[in-house]
């Protein structure tokens, strides 16, 4: 599939946002009535660059109103309907904070589990088009749901340090268990190929039984729609470099610095920072690959295999 800058770019700047929106929302995070409203805006300012940066990705970016009419059968307009609601009533919740000195819980819980429901319906927007074998796992939205907290975790600890307490140790151990469960997409899809899902293009053509199907010219001349957003090719060495930078930097160099780092004293605003950068970096490089290296069936009519 291919890579849209503008796509990656909502995907990882919401999800990071929707990921601080659901720690703060249950508490975890700084709770003085400065750092606290501080760090919700900064949750709804990367929540509000993802979706607007989406924007561009549509056919007609001014009628993108129509986006939030299907939420009955599209998660793309469910997660365009959940996230309006969120920001609005998270808005709420950070004012409130600030005026009154402390969240309110009630509110903050359905805040984070509708931050929850967003970055679900995000991964679901892929994860539903069974086209994709790759994408078509629930891999892949504990993929998403990884990277949002394990980036949430280590802004609201960021802003916590800033703040001049301590991230609690808990927290590195929830990033391991959201950094293994992004990691295990990557280990999974690997394994996902056409092939190995049962697509051939004996099976997309029904000539199965005839033979071998192979293709004797391009089916179009020049390249048209879906060669250019369907049929993408990323070079297996390229892939496997990006793939580890991807790791290093999205999950596992962060993780070893915020461990290191999480306490008040020394450096540890500096290395929380840093491990920050890395990881949104890293996530990306990650999501950039998640979109190049998907193989969609109609390639198979292009001679994919």
């Amino acid at each position: 599939m291919h890579p849209a800058k503008s796509v990656i770019l909502f995907t990882v700047s919401s999800g990071l946002g929707f990921g601080m929106m659901i720690l703060l929302g249950l508490g975890i995070g700084p709770v003085d009535a400065i750092w606290g409203p501080l760090t919700g805006l900064a949750a709804l300012g990367l929540s509000g660059i993802g979706l607007l940066s989406s924007t561009f990705h549509l056919g007609n970016p001014q009628r993108f109103l129509k986006a939030f009419t299907q939420w009955r059968s599209s998660w793309l307009s469910r997660e365009g309907v959940v996230s309006v609601i969120l920001m609005a009533l998270f808005f709420a919740y950070v004012v409130l904070w600030y005026m009154s000195g402390a969240p309110m819980r009630i509110l903050g819980i359905f805040c984070a589990a509708l931050a929850l429901a967003a970055v679900i319906c995000t991964s679901m927007i892929y994860g539903q088009i069974k086209a994709v074998p790759r994408w078509s796992t629930p891999y892949t939205v504990a993929m998403f749901i990884g990277y949002a907290l394990t980036g949430g975790i280590l802004a609201v600890s960021l802003a916590m340090t800033l703040s001049g307490t301590s991230a609690p140790i808990l927290l590195a151990m929830v990033m391991i268990a959201t950094s293994a469960a992004a990691y295990a997409y990557r280990r999974r899809a690997m394994a996902i190929t056409l092939a190995g899902a049962g697509s051939s293009p004996e099976t997309a053509t029904g000539l199965g039984k005839q033979g071998t199907v192979r293709l004797l010219e391009s089916p179009h001349s020049q390249p048209n729609y879906l060669m250019k957003e369907m049929v993408f090719r990323v070079g297996r060495k390229h892939a496997e470099k990006l793939a580890l930078i991807a790791v290093i930097l999205g999950l596992f160099a962060p993780l070893f610095l915020f461990i290191v780092s999480r306490d008040a004293a020394g450096f540890g605003a500096l290395g929380i920072a840093l491990a920050l950068i890395m990881h949104f970096g890293g996530a990306l490089v990650s999501r950039w690959l998640f979109f190049a290296e998907a193989e969609h069936v109609v390639g198979l009519y292009y001679g994919q295999r």
